[in-house]
């Protein structure tokens, strides 16, 4: 009989460096993996034992599996092979619908396991060496995903414009056209702003601008999706750290 296990791993921002030590014992240990479109490829190289590694990715514009597919994938799996790794990236408790496949998991008896992620909500401005807080400029932040799931711009970002602290959004790109808009139309044209594109990765691209200009700058620097977009006093700090910090990767360490 095999011993049926699900474990959720966040796989980090990118570079497969940012996984936890954790993380990588879960991938050693797994019999099955199924991965994300976040999650780095190289990180599948932990998983020499696993009998079943595959894709099952969501990412806009491409054809991917539904949810309610993968939940059923994951549950077959587990009965089947036994040690079922759910490779996220970021993590996957923050917006990426892990607790669907944990709960649905659960269900059916399943022993269900999660080692968190570092998000790129949290993780990509420090890398750039800028806080997402700070006790003089910023006291708090807010994250946000872009869309509800009937693809509408969601409504908890039309009012970010009354918090103070800095704004992350996650998966919106596209709808930054709108954001900036509203902003603008609020009085927070001068607000800073930054789009992050594949953070952590060697092609990253950052553009910063305000929210007069940061679609411009976006254009201007070809910022592409996977990205996320950064709003408020914080980005202005990054004019404190000399030219080329941002570049010191993790992996420059190795």
């Amino acid at each position: 009989m095999k011993n049926p296990k699900l474990t959720l791993v966040g796989a980090g921002p990118g570079d497969p460096e940012l996984i936890t030590l954790k993380g990588i014992k879960a991938l050693e240990a797994a019999d099955v993996v199924l991965y994300d479109a976040l999650a780095n490829d190289d990180l599948l190289a932990f998983a020499q034992n696993a009998k079943v590694v595959e894709y099952v990715g969501k990412r806009q514009g491409h054809h991917s599996l539904k949810q309610e597919v993968i939940n059923e994938t994951i549950v077959g799996y587990a009965w089947e092979f036994g040690h079922v790794v759910r490779l996220k990236g970021g993590d996957p408790f923050v917006f990426g619908r892990g607790f669907e496949e944990l709960e649905f998991a659960a269900q059916f008896g399943i022993e269900t396991t999660v080692v968190p992620g570092v998000s790129s909500a949290t993780s990509l401005l420090g890398l750039l060496q800028i806080p997402i807080t700070h006790r003089c400029v910023s006291r708090s932040f807010h994250v946000f995903s872009a869309t509800t799931k009937d693809g509408e711009l969601n409504e908890e970002i039309l009012d970010s414009v009354y918090l103070s602290g800095t704004r992350v959004v996650l998966m919106g790109l596209h709808q930054l056209g709108k954001i900036a808009a509203h902003y603008q139309q609020n009085g927070l044209a001068k607000l800073p702003a930054v789009v992050i594109q594949n953070g952590s990765l060697e092609n990253q691209k950052t553009a910063f601008g305000t929210m007069e200009t940061i679609v411009e700058e976006v254009k201007k620097n070809q910022v592409q999706t996977p990205a996320i977009i950064v709003i408020g006093e914080v980005v202005n700090l990054k004019n404190r750290i000399p030219n080329g910090a941002e570049k010191l990767l993790v992996s420059d360490f190795s």
